[in-house]
This record gives structure tokens, C-alpha cells and sequence, in this order.
């Protein structure tokens, strides 16, 4: 049976440490608690559970933070947890039968990451794949029979472990404040965490927080392809808009329209015909959103782009047809998984 490290970075978690500890009760070796500065009881509940409970100094930086938590394990595998995750009576019988019958061979294991709340702001969807359980030395080997060669891509199980999310409040803002101070020193984003950074200013940032991110996203305007360009035109197009600057909203909205819209940029269009009292205007291109495919929000093609058209229908008088929207926006769900 293989045999498996908890590995957690805390911090100020006193309220949900308890409930996700008792759900891992029994199906580890060791468990290894980091924390980064509490000031509740974090670390009192933490060495009821563990004596390996270590400081580190925090520096703006997670993965340095479970890069020490990682070299502190010793066990076969490592289990990376959030102190806000449950495994339930299920999912610690699936657990437990993935230790019995874990092949060597396999370095990483994902599992279903499932977002309980609904008003979690930041997720497209209801579920998705994470790597989560990870072999803690890897074992390199050569392969080809000729031009032979090192194999560098790891041996991944997709389990059917399903992972409850279950957050007493949000950490978009604690997220976003370290993202825009990472991006305030010009600090180079990899493209996943830039798309990161970009969805949690579209979709939870405050005004301030997108203008503070403006001069970022302008920098890397000119060299940005594809993806990257939509995201980024997405962004400067939105602050534009909130600053009333036209030729900028033009300039990116435009320039969308013709290289590749977005979901999100047309919900943007939508919202600037709101705002210039052309609601007939603004209900065609949000139905024009539900067309069209999202790069970052998968709510702009489903029920906020609906929502907006009801309130469309309620400012044209039409309360029928919006009835009928807001229908559709309350049934419409994200999908199941990514």
C-alpha cells in the first residue's frame, strides 16, 4: 500500500482546519502543516493533529511556501491540501482503495476539485481535474529502442476522487492584492496566471483594482498574440469604459470585433449601450454573447449575459419578455466539469 504525506500551507484557518483535518482522519502517514503567519488558532488546532507543524516566513510567494512544505515530507506520495477542502464518506472509501491499489509507476494523481458554493466567484465550472496527489521521488528512465531518450512527461491517473470545496468566505481580494503587487514590480506572468489574474479582475476586481492593473496590461499589449491578446484587450477594454476614455474603449472593443470576439467583450458592449440608455442596442449584443465563445468567464455566455437581458426587457417596458430571460438565467448552470 502506498504510503502518503498531507502536506498543508495555512494561515489564519482556525475556523475550517478542524473539519478538513477530521475528513482526512486515518488515511495518511504523516501530515505536514506550514504555517505563514497566523494570528487565530491555527496552529493551536494544527498540533492536535500533528507535531510537525512548521513557521515559514512569508514572502508574497505560495509556491515557495509549499516548496518547503513538500521538502519536509517523507513519504511515498504527498497529498496537497487546502485547508478549506472535505473528503466526505465516499471519498475517503475511494482514497483509501486508491492507497491499496496505487501502481508505482504513477507520479501524479488528479481528482475532481468541486466548488460547493455557488457564489464562488472566480470558477467556471461546477467541477474540474487537479493534480492533487503527487510521487514524492521520481524515477527516470530511458526509453526508445533507438534514439533513445530520457521520458520527461509524468505517469498521470485521472481518479474519480471527488475533493469538497467548501471556503467560509472568499480570497479573491487576498489574491488580487498579491497579484497586483507582483505585477506592480513587472514581474513576468506565466500564461496560465496571467489568465488567472485577468478572470479575477473581470469577474470580482474593484475599480481601483483594475486601474492599478492598467499600466501592467498596457505593457504587454503590443507583443500579445491570440489568447493572450483577447484577454488582455478584454481588460484595458473594461477599464476604459469605467474611465469614460472612448478612444481606448473603441480601440480594444474594435479591434476584438475584428480579430476574434469573446463572450466577455460583448457583454462589455452591452453594458456601454446600457449606460448610453440604448437598451435595444445593448440586448442584441448581449444575445450576441450567448453565441459566442468566453476565454476567461463562462458566465458571459450563460446567465449574466441572460440576466442583463432581462434587465434590457424590464428598462424597454417588455416585462413578459423579460420574465421569460430571467427564467432562462435562474435554470442555466455552468457546466458539470472542465
Amino acid at each position: 500500500m502506498a504510503t502518503v504525506s498531507v502536506c498543508m500551507i495555512v494561515k489564519n484557518e482556525q475556523n475550517v482546519l478542524e473539519r478538513c483535518l477530521d475528513s482526512l482522519n486515518g488515511l495518511y502517514e504523516e501530515l505536514i502543516i506550514v504555517d505563514t503567519g497566523s494570528t487565530d488558532d491555527t496552529k493551536k488546532i494544527a498540533s492536535r493533529y500533528t507535531n510537525a507543524v512548521y513557521d515559514f516566513v512569508w514572502i508574497d510567494d505560495f509556491s515557495a511556501a509549499r516548496n518547503f512544505a513538500f521538502s519536509c515530507c517523507t513519504q511515498q506520495y504527498i497529498y496537497t491540501v487546502d485547508a478549506d477542502e472535505v473528503l466526505d464518506a465516499e471519498n475517503r472509501k475511494k482514497f483509501m482503495l486508491l492507497k491499496q491499489n496505487l501502481l508505482p509507476e504513477i507520479e501524479i494523481v488528479q481528482m475532481y476539485y468541486v466548488n460547493v458554493k455557488k457564489q464562488n466567484s472566480v470558477y467556471n465550472f461546477k467541477k474540474e481535474l487537479r493534480p492533487k496527489l503527487f510521487k514524492r521521488l521520481r524515477n527516470f528512465e530511458w526509453i526508445d529502442p533507438i534514439h533513445e531518450r530520457v521520458r520527461l512527461d509524468p505517469i498521470l491517473y485521472n481518479s474519480d476522487i471527488e475533493i469538497l470545496h467548501m471556503p467560509e468566505g472568499e480570497h479573491t481580494g487576498r489574491d488580487l492584492n498579491l497579484l497586483l503587487k507582483l505585477a506592480e514590480q513587472s514581474k513576468i506572468f506565466s500564461d496560465t496566471l496571467l489568465k488567472m489574474f485577468a478572470r479575477e479582475l473581470f469577474k470580482a476586481g474593484t475599480t481601483q483594482e483594475l486601474q492599478r492593473s492598467k499600466d501592467y496590461f498596457v505593457s504587454l499589449f503590443a507583443d500579445a498574440l491570440g489568447e493572450k491578446r483577447q484577454i488582455i484587450q478584454i481588460i484595458l477594454a473594461k477599464i476604459a469604459l469605467l474611465e469614460g476614455d472612448m478612444h481606448n474603449f473603441l480601440k480594444h472593443s474594435m479591434s476584438q470585433k475584428v480579430e476574434g470576439m469573446t463572450s466577455e467583450m460583448c457583454c462589455i458592449l452591452g453594458e456601454y449601450f446600457y449606460q448610453q440608455k440604448e437598451f435595444a442596442e445593448g440586448i442584441s449584443w448581449y444575445q450576441y454573447a450567448l453565441d459566442t465563445m468566453p476565454c476567461m468567464d463562462i458566465h458571459c455566455c450563460g446567465d449574466k449575459a441572460l440576466f442583463a437581458i432581462a434587465e434590457g426587457f424590464v428598462a424597454l417596458g417588455e416585462m413578459e419578455q423579460a420574465e421569460q430571460w430571467k427564467r432562462m438565467a435562474e435554470q442555466w448552470t455552468p457546466p458539470e466539469e472542465s
